[in-house]
């Protein structure tokens, strides 16, 4: 929530809500808030990170550390994180998000709403999940999502990784869509768990629509717009 600016120290560390708009990418927002904070610290170049991704057709919490804070984004990214959302069933695209367009066309006529609970519910628990393609994982050097641009030879594979469901629940079904409610852990991916339950289903799904909600005990409804922080702070 918006204070006195007076109140605020960045060198010494703050943390830092924000609701990311659709269309940033959480780079795009620390970038901005980096230059404009330093200039109203007069420092070169204030430290500031954000504390775990989203990426940039999703909406919501964005923690970002100034200064001193920087130390703790581990402690911050290692929080579980809350989503609200909506899958498109019936349908892939490479990425399993809207970022790309669809490739490819699944029967979805089959399936019921007693089915559809069942097959998130089995998703709860532990997991070994495989991250998407087309995200800024690190491999030898490059970010995954350029090499999976270039295509040919240099894709790589992706190991599964462990991660933890705490809540996965459909809260409306409108076929081929549906909304859900996601509690998870680090390292979480929203849209390989759309591309895994399309395929539990005997179809296809990617992620239509994604908002954070949460992290550990930080809430979107205390976080607030960049530009509207940073306008107090306007010289």
């Amino acid at each position: 929530m918006l204070r006195d600016p007076s109140t605020y120290d960045f060198p010494g560390g703050e943390l830092l809500l924000f609701d990311k708009a659709p269309g940033w990418t959480s780079f795009d927002v620390v970038n901005y808030l980096r230059g404009a904070l330093s200039r109203h610290c007069g420092v070169k170049r204030l430290k500031v990170g954000h504390a775990g991704t989203l990426d940039p057709m999703a909406s919501g919490l964005l923690l970002v550390c100034t200064g001193r804070f920087t130390k703790r984004i581990d402690e911050f990214q290692g929080m579980d994180k809350t989503y609200t959302g909506t899958l498109r069933l019936g349908q892939t695209t490479p990425s399993f998000d809207a970022e790309t367009p669809p490739d490819a066309e699944y029967p979805w006529e089959h399936l019921t709403e007693a089915r559809l609970h069942d097959a998130a519910k089995a998703f709860e628990g532990p997991q070994q999940q495989v991250p998407p393609l087309y995200s800024a994982i690190h491999i030898q050097g490059q970010r995954a999502y350029t090499l999976a641009r270039k295509g040919g030879d240099d894709v790589p594979v992706l190991e599964p990784r462990p991660v933890h469901i705490h809540a996965f629940e459909l809260s409306r079904i409108a076929l081929p869509e549906v909304d859900f409610f996601l509690r998870c852990s680090k390292g979480t991916y929203v849209r390989s768990l759309a591309r895994d339950l399309g395929i539990a289903l005997e179809s296809g799904a990617y992620l239509s629509a994604l908002r954070r909600t949460a992290i550990g005990p930080y809430t979107v409804d205390k976080a607030m717009d960049v530009k509207d922080f940073l306008s107090r702070f306007a010289h």
